[in-house]
């Protein structure tokens, strides 16, 4: 039941090791973290931001509610979209969610 003395004194001290054994596994899941997670991240925001950027009349976009219209007018923080014959609604750019069919580019006699 009791330790005996020759058990209590081949235990030692607390485990010392170096700083770099401690951290070593802490900086490893923060390198895997970074690159499985924030990274691709960042990524997507880059892309849907360049997607916002290069929207033009006669597009095809879909809103994050799920509706789907064609571009008719481009504001700088607006568009202007058509979702039926004589339905237009504006839409700000950042709750666009996707572009599905590209328009071609207005042309300087259409503006």
């Amino acid at each position: 039941m009791f330790i005996t003395p020759a058990y209590a004194q081949a235990a030692g001290g607390p485990g010392g090791g170096d700083l770099l054994s401690l951290f070593l596994p802490l900086l490893l899941i923060m390198g895997v973290f970074w690159f499985f997670i924030i990274r691709p991240q960042q990524k997507k925001i880059r892309e849907h931001q360049e997607m916002l950027k290069n929207i033009r009349r006669g597009d095809t976009i879909v809103t994050n509610g799920g509706l789907v219209g064609k571009v008719v007018k481009v504001n700088d923080e607006e568009l202007t979209v058509e979702l039926a014959e004589g339905v237009r609604v504006k839409v700000r750019r950042p709750y666009i969610a996707e572009v599905v069919v590209k328009g071609q580019p207005v042309t300087a006699n259409e503006k």
